[in-house]
């Protein structure tokens, strides 16, 4: 099988990347990167030599481009998105640029060629939850409170419109809050562990308390996996931890796990449109295909800081801004 993943230069994709290598040793895997913000070829660095991986760096809104690359293509894993809510939120057009236009034109593509296609979506896009509402599933109304939000409900909307009126082989899976390997040190989880493996202070929005539905990265890996080789055709599956918990308390385990007190703590200003508690029922991809998270959480955690020890060059390239001028520079068109 040869998959085209959009993306895989970014967190979860280059997990998905490595899973998938690892998992289907005759697969073939073309990465398809623009290198933005947080995509980031150093995540890749120790399969870059595989002959069952290729990597191009190109943008998903180009059609002609993304013709040329989808040539002999079996199945497309979306996960080209602009994800940085804050950013979404002063230049929106940005994130509905990609995560709309760009899902597109794969879908496009994807329509003409046959291709199987898979969306990777978010929890974001239903909104927030009240402490007593059950939580998240593919039934829930959309309801988005920020423009990343906004743009990844309209692409999903997008893959079930391609699915009715042209009949294409897709799915979609909304995931809760990811945190693991190779996490952009912008994210919760990075930023924490990487501000205290400085000695610096970490900062919560408002009062700490939104609560996330956290889950590891394998374990979503895992789940796309079983979608696109089980799931059925049209149909939307919602991933979860099964670890709802506040960023207070995540805060608060990072720091006892790192021998640090809470003076290293210190809150500010909320952001606009941040939602108070995500939550994921994950029954039916439990029910239909076997799936349930693996990972605990603090042992996730434990695990997640210490990759980041161990990796200290890879992060610290980031937070410099260097690893973004090497591969800009590296990958021209």
């Amino acid at each position: 099988m040869r998959i085209l993943v959009t993306g895989g230069a970014g967190f979860i994709g280059s997990n998905f990347v490595h899973y998938i290598l690892k998992n289907y040793p005759k697969y073939k895997v073309i990465n398809l990167d623009l290198l933005t913000y947080a995509g980031n070829l150093e995540n890749l660095v120790d399969i870059e030599s595989s002959k069952n991986y290729k990597f191009v760096k190109g943008d998903i809104t180009d059609p002609i481009f993304v013709n040329d690359v989808t040539e002999g293509v079996d199945v497309i894993v979306n996960f080209a998105a602009e994800s940085h809510v804050d950013k979404s939120i002063i230049l929106p057009l940005v994130s509905i640029n990609t995560n709309v236009l760009g899902t597109q034109v794969l879908l496009e593509v994807a329509r003409r060629k046959k291709i199987r296609f898979h969306q990777v979506s978010t929890d974001e896009v239903f909104g927030d939850l009240a402490p007593d509402e059950q939580p998240f599933n593919e039934t829930t109304r959309y309801n988005p409170s920020t423009p990343y939000a906004a743009s990844k409900a309209a692409a999903d909307h997008l893959v079930r419109a391609y699915v009715k009126t042209y009949n294409l082989e897709a799915t979609i899976s909304n995931c809760s809050n990811n945190y693991g390997p190779y996490q952009f040190p912008e994210k919760l989880h990075g930023i924490f562990i990487t501000n205290l493996l400085e000695n610096k202070k970490i900062y919560l929005h408002g009062d700490g308390l939104q609560i996330r539905d956290w889950l590891y990265v394998e374990d979503h890996c895992r789940a796309i996996d079983m979608i696109i080789h089980k799931g059925r055709i049209g149909e939307t599956y919602c991933v979860g931890g099964n670890d709802e918990i506040t960023n207070l308390e995540v805060a608060k385990i990072i720091l006892r796990l790192m021998g640090k007190d809470e003076k290293y703590l210190e809150f500010v200003n909320d952001r606009p449109g941040n939602d108070k508690r995500y939550a994921i029922d994950f029954y039916k991809i439990h029910n239909e295909l076997g799936w349930e998270p693996k990972m605990d959480f603090e042992d996730g955690v434990k695990s997640t800081i210490e990759w980041y020890k161990k990796n200290e060059d890879w992060w610290k390239k980031i937070k410099s801004g260097e690893y973004m001028t090497y591969y800009q520079n590296k990958y021209k068109y």
